[in-house]
Parts: C-alpha cells; structure tokens; sequence
C-alpha cells in the first residue's frame, strides 16, 4: 500500500500547495482520500482522475472537499473524458487520454453530504453537478466500505463539525489511520491503537485559547502516536509558516518512533 501526500495545508494554503489530499494506491486500485483546495491539480500529476476507484471525505470543511467542484467539471465537461464530444471541438492536435465514455468515480462523503453539496454547487446553478458526475454515496460510520483489496473504516472525532477519522486496511492486514481535524481525544487513541501510520493534523503552534478547541498541536499529535502505539506519525494540515523542524522536535518530545511532517509529493510504503 503507498500513500502519496498531494496536498497538507491547513485552510489556508502554503505557498504552491494545496489543502488536503492524499493518494492511496494498492496495485490497480487507486484512492483519494479528502479533496480540498489545490488538490485536484496535483492529483492530476500522477495519476489519470477518470480512472480513480472512489473519493473519501472526512467532512465539511472547505479545505477538505473545495476541489470536488474542479473535479466534477472535468469528469462532465472534459473532452478527454468523452463526454463532449458532441459539442466541442478538441484542440488541434489533442488526443483523448482515455476510451470515450463517461467514467464517474465513487465518491463517500459523510452523512448530510448531499444536502450540503447540493446547496454549494447551485451557486454554480447546477445542483446536481456533483451527484451525476460521481457515483455518490454517503457512508454510514459503523459500516466498512471496500474498495479493490482495501478496506476502509471510520470513526468520529471532535472537531468544529461533524468529522469521521478514516482507516484504509490492505487484505494483509496494514493499516493507514488519517485522523482528519481535531481536537485532542480518545477516540482517534483507540482508532488507531497499533496502526502502521498515524497521519494526525498539527494545526496549532499552541493549544487554542478562546471557544472550543478544534485542532491539535505538534506535541499532542505525538502523545496520540504514543498513546495509540503506531509504528509512524505523518504531521500534516500544517502550515509553511511553522518551522518543520520545531514540529517534529516537538512531536518527538511525546513519540518514540520515526516522526515526519508531511510534504507535498513525500511517498510512503506501508
């Protein structure tokens, strides 16, 4: 199983980068885990986006689906994806770059997903654009959905809205445990307790200080590695304005086990 980070800004983004992405890929089956600003762009670098198999999100925040809206444009409108042919035509010289016919990739989104989609695309006055250009189902958080040989669970955490960590479980039994947005708890703890790779949000230089907490530190997303017992700790939905080197002291501070912040284009094998 290999992951490949294409995007780990928090809402807003680092400087040429994106919101959060990450890629999944177990021989032919490839996945997208969270779709935020910027991420559709570098998925678009590595692999052909008719042909990935689904699209997870955790929640509704904007930096975690904002790019489903370019996604679903070119899945409907692109010329290279079949759908147009009738009406446009393709550039001098361009060849499709896959069979024509419309491809649509299963999209998972949270429960309430549909009602909210719908509401952001009629901006666009297309409410559906979404739903017809992805097979689109909202998971249900005590079901496992299967894709190709991977597995994938979740679990809620505490954060500012409703948001689901996710687990993706190859059929060896390896496990990456994305714990979204939160705040510091128990529930991420015990989700991923034993996990291959933690990849946990180190939003915050320092605890938040007024209203309800909403993310976590460096140093807690360390605690929570050491507390679950992973193998690996992935910093993610950090900033460029935080030195990297301060995040993973800190991190390492709480974690034993090999700590790394999260680069766009940084591979792991798992």
């Amino acid at each position: 199983m290999k992951l490949t980070v294409l995007g780990k800004s928090p809402a807003w983004q680092d400087t040429g980068g994106a919101c959060s992405g990450y890629l999944v890929r177990d021989g032919q089956t490839v996945v997208l885990l969270d779709c935020g600003n910027g991420v559709f762009g570098k998925l678009r670098e590595r692999v052909d986006y008719a042909k990935v198999d689904a699209v997870f999100i955790s929640h509704l925040h904007a930096d975690h689906f904002l790019d489903l809206i370019p996604y679903a444009f070119a899945l409907t409108f692109s010329t290279a994806n079949g759908e147009v042919e009738q009406f446009m035509t393709p550039l001098p010289g361009a060849q499709p770059a896959r069979p024509l016919g419309h491809s649509r990739p299963a999209l998972w989104g949270p429960p309430g997903a549909r009602e909210k989609l719908r509401e952001l695309c009629e901006l666009w006055g297309m409410p559906s654009l979404i739903e017809d250009a992805f097979e689109f189902t909202e998971y249900d958080p005590a079901d496992a959905v299967e894709v190709g040989a991977l597995s994938f669970t979740f679990r809620a955490v505490p954060h500012f809205i409703d948001t689901w960590a996710i687990e993706v479980r190859d059929d060896s039994g390896r496990r990456i445990t994305y714990g979204a947005d939160c705040r510091p708890n128990e529930a991420l703890v015990e989700f991923a307790s034993g996990a291959d790779l933690l990849i946990a949000e180190s939003t915050v230089a320092e605890p938040e200080q007024n209203g309800d907490r909403g993310h976590l530190t460096p140093a807690e997303a360390g605690d929570h590695a050491n507390r679950a017992g992973v193998r690996q700790l992935l910093l993610t939905h950090i900033s460029d304005e935080l030195d990297s080197q301060w995040a993973t002291e800190q991190a390492a501070s709480q974690f034993d086990g090999p700590v790394q912040v999260a680069f766009e284009g940084l591979e792991y094998e798992v």
